[in-house]
């Protein structure tokens, strides 16, 4: 009964959300960069937080300093789809509820090197998602393949709340109803794409955690590859890496390659949900290791360049300097 409650409020918060964000004229205007062509709604992710928020109040109030870590984040990124704040103000705020984060799951008890890498991986994580977020229907869908995939493993593991994770899945697919079609009725906005990031990565945290397994790391690896190539290649033909761009593989694929938003975001779900059953069924059945896991990363790294390439050199692609 709380599970269709929380989906009917979702829905009626979205729309309610819509109607006052059109009024008050909180929207993403096309422009040379964007992947879309109409004006759209911005923001519509604020069901992200709302939803983990119902759930701290629906299931005993646990990890009240997580919530309150996701309420900062989210309220900055709010801000910022309001009025672009200077980035060094958002990663200040990223940094603080990242701390919180950690703070609360007893990473500072790990070794110093371990949470320093935690830290940057985190934060990594956090704006790489954010950068992804360019076209319809991608944060939702790859939000979904990740939580189904946290969901499953938490059957047996039992690393977060299953109340949680199946709160999280029911306001990705009302943020999907408005958002994965060919006009979509809202984006997600700042505050969704870094809200969810900043859930996922404290699903991912306290996974590897409870197993010791970092090869779960692998259920980010499509949207870490892109954006980690995509960044290093801007860098190296010296350009801004904070400016605006339409230089991501989804991008090339919607924008230049003409293929439709829906069609780009399920293959970059479908991609990610084949890897997540493989690195279950490896770990399963002690196929996997590190030394496996960076064999992977090489070989779909490898396989995203050649990908790239064949995209680029198909669409005439030339990086202006």
């Amino acid at each position: 009964m709380i599970y269709i409650f929380t989906f009917v409020a979702l829905t009626i918060i979205l729309l309610g959300y819509i109607k006052i964000a059109k009024t008050l004229n909180i929207v993403d205007r096309p422009n040379n960069r964007s992947s879309h062509q109409y004006v759209t709604v911005r923001g519509g992710g604020i069901i992200f937080p709302i939803a983990a928020v119902l759930w701290y109040f629906f299931y005993g109030q646990i990890a009240p300093w997580i919530i309150v870590a996701l309420l900062i984040i989210a309220f900055i990124s709010f801000i910022d789809d309001i009025i672009p704040l200077k980035s060094s103000g958002r990663m200040l705020v990223h940094i603080v509820a990242t701390t919180i984060l950690l703070w609360q799951i007893q990473v500072f008890d790990l070794p110093w090197h371990t949470v320093i890498l935690i830290y940057i991986l985190t934060l990594g994580w956090i704006n790489a998602f954010n950068f992804m977020d360019g076209i319809n229907g991608i944060t939702g869908i790859y939000g979904l393949v990740s939580l189904c995939t946290f969901l499953w493993l938490n059957r047996s593991i039992n690393f977060i709340s299953t109340e949680l994770l199946i709160t999280m899945i029911i306001s990705t697919l009302v943020f999907l109803f408005f958002n994965f079609r060919r006009r979509a009725k809202t984006f997600a906005g700042d505050v969704g794409s870094v809200s969810l990031a900043f859930l996922l990565a404290w699903f991912m945290i306290s996974l590897i955690i409870r197993t010791g397994r970092v090869e779960y790391i692998l259920f980010f690896c499509v949207y870490g590859i892109d954006s980690v190539v995509t960044v290093l290649m801007r860098l190296a033909h010296r350009e801004n890496i904070f400016k605006a761009h339409r230089t991501h593989l989804y991008q090339f694929l919607s924008n230049e390659y003409k293929w439709s938003h829906t069609k780009v975001a399920l293959i970059y779900g479908l991609i990610q949900l084949t890897i997540n059953i493989t690195v279950i069924l490896s770990i399963t059945n002690n196929w996997m290791n590190f030394f496996v896991l960076l064999f992977s990363i090489i070989v779909l790294s490898a396989a995203y360049l050649i990908i790239r390439y064949k995209i680029q050199k198909a669409i005439n692609w030339k990086y202006s300097y």
